[in-house]
């Protein structure tokens, strides 16, 4: 899992109403009705409990709390424990908490008690920003690139697939980029033959991914990573419409996907 900083989680309720506008201008609907339409599912002020973890590079500041405004803002009841690891846990069973929030350096997990289902954030993050682009209202192409295929980029890939998209894959490592052309289809992409793509999928940990040769007008680009996958200059320049946050819309998709 990408480590976040402090300095991402700045002022996160405004990144979560400027991603919502940027959804409703690219889907028609808010995150929540992104969410509502891929898992079939509404909150009902389910109780969250929020579990700081100690291990590896240690508690991230503001991501707890962060979690606690992203949790209300998508209308959930929730609570960050006192106490972190295993006597948070158990200090979020003590308090009723029906869902527990908690992440490590490696896995960032939404645990439904009552029904046993579990998400990882990974593969939720890449279906949600798969599914945000897939409902553009602005393109009636079904040609999407992706790039990057790792744990986040190669689930929002097989979602594109699922959907009956023609998608383009292109990752770095040539291994992740064979194993997504063996298992999915998917086509590869050769950057030194560029052509110009209407949606983009992005999904690496790299800053400006996305050169000026694929990028058409009007292109929607769908990025969970951080940095920026493209240069402000290039976005104004194409008229770009970005979706990019840092931790609430993988956030919200976990928690859908397990109600």
């Amino acid at each position: 899992m990408a480590l976040l900083t402090p300095e991402d989680l700045k002022n996160i309720n405004r990144q979560l109403q400027e991603a919502d506008s940027a959804v409703l201008r690219v889907t028609g609907l808010d995150i929540k009705g992104v969410c509502k339409a891929l898992y079939g599912t509404s909150p009902c002020s389910e109780k969250v409990g929020i579990v700081p973890v100690t291990s590896g590079n240690g508690i991230i500041g503001n991501f707890s709390a962060s979690l606690h405004a992203i949790t209300q803002y998508f209308g959930f009841d929730s609570f960050v424990t006192d106490m972190p690891d295993v006597s948070g846990y158990y200090e979020a069973v003590r308090n009723e908490a029906e869902i527990i929030l908690m992440a490590d350096d490696h896995t960032f997990l939404a645990h439904n008690l009552n029904n046993g289902k579990i998400a990882n954030n990974q593969p939720c993050t890449g279906i949600i920003y798969a599914e945000i682009i897939s409902r553009n209202l602005k393109t009636e192409s079904k040609d999407v690139l992706v790039v990057g295929l790792g744990k986040v980029g190669f689930p929002g890939a097989a979602h594109f697939v699922h959907k009956g998209f023609r998608v383009y894959g292109y990752d770095a490592d040539k291994a992740l980029l064979e194993k997504t052309i063996s298992n999915l289809g998917v086509i590869p992409f050769d950057p030194s033959n560029p052509r110009k793509f209407s949606m983009i999928f992005e999904a690496t940990p790299c800053a400006n991914t996305i050169p000026e040769a694929i990028i058409s007008e009007d292109c929607v680009i769908s990025t969970p990573g951080i940095p920026c996958a493209i240069s402000e200059e290039l976005r104004k320049k194409y008229n770009v419409q970005l979706v990019m946050e840092p931790l609430g819309i993988g956030t919200a998709s976990m928690l859908y996907s397990v109600l």
